[in-house]
């Protein structure tokens, strides 16, 4: 087995497979400095995809390379333009280096907020290794088998966010940018797995249709596909404490491991 690159700021595994899984907000860490100014909702990092990489540890036995960050979404989004471009123009959202919480609340203390110079300087020091290594690892799976598939791994509390949904989001919520970031045909099959399980409600490009990883990335044209699943909380752990709920996990691993191998396919 590959031993792991360690990284200040990530950790890659590599793997033997055409498919590369991202986690870009799994990392909960905030340095002291950045917490200091945060208010104490904030410092607990509420808004990590938590347990993600938990719940897709199954992936490298299916060959799969894995990056997972160590820092919150609060120091900088990883899926984010480094530009701060909405990826939803006219609808509420979180930005680059967030100010805002998903629950509408602020992240800083008054007058704490990042200045231009603050966000620059951790995109520097955060986004740009990480982006570095992603691009490098998409390359040398492509060059050793032609193609890959980059499967952006998320989740988030599905109900009471009215900051940035009504209402509840469905268990799964499958995202290829319209159909921009991959091939019909990865998109039908993934769409089949969905389709054919009766445990989870899903849907396909809703709400949540890719995140700049998945649009920036996704080159179907090259051989570079890109898909995210956006995946309800409550499915596998507890959305008030944040407990990984081992038991509920096992049942939706069956169906995100029947996801990646439809992806594998060719």
């Amino acid at each position: 087995m590959n031993v792991p690159i360690e990284h200040d700021i990530y950790t890659l595994h590599r793997g033997t497979a055409p498919l590369f899984v991202s986690l870009p907000h799994d990392g909960s860490h905030i340095p002291d400095e950045l917490a200091a100014r945060m208010l104490p909702s904030a410092r607990r990092a509420p808004d990590t995809d938590w347990h993600v990489s938990i719940l897709y540890d199954f992936a490298r036995e299916l060959g799969a390379s894995v990056i997972v960050p160590r820092h919150s979404r609060y120091v900088v989004d990883l899926n984010r333009p480094p530009d701060d471009t909405s990826l939803y123009p006219g609808q509420n959202t979180t930005g680059l280096c967030p100010a805002v919480q998903f629950s509408g609340e602020p992240v800083y203390l008054d007058g704490q907020a990042p200045t231009p110079e603050d966000i620059a300087s951790r995109v520097d020091q955060y986004w740009r290794p990480y982006h570095d290594a992603l691009r490098a690892e998409i390359e040398r799976i492509r060059d050793a088998h032609g193609g890959v598939v980059l499967w952006e791994g998320h989740s988030i509390r599905g109900s009471d966010l009215p900051f940035l949904f009504e209402g509840r989001l469905p268990d799964l919520n499958l995202g290829t940018s319209s159909g921009a970031s991959c091939s019909p045909a990865l998109q039908q099959r993934l769409e089949a797995v969905l389709g054919g399980q009766g445990d989870y409600d899903h849907v396909v490009n809703g709400r949540f249709k890719g995140g700049y990883i998945t649009r920036h990335y996704g080159e179907p044209a090259r051989g570079v596909e890109a898909v995210q699943l956006e995946i309800s909380q409550r499915n596998y752990m507890d959305e008030d404490s944040f407990a990984y709920l081992a038991a509920k996990a096992a049942r939706l691993q069956s169906v995100i491991r029947a996801l990646l191998t439809a992806a594998l396919q060719r």
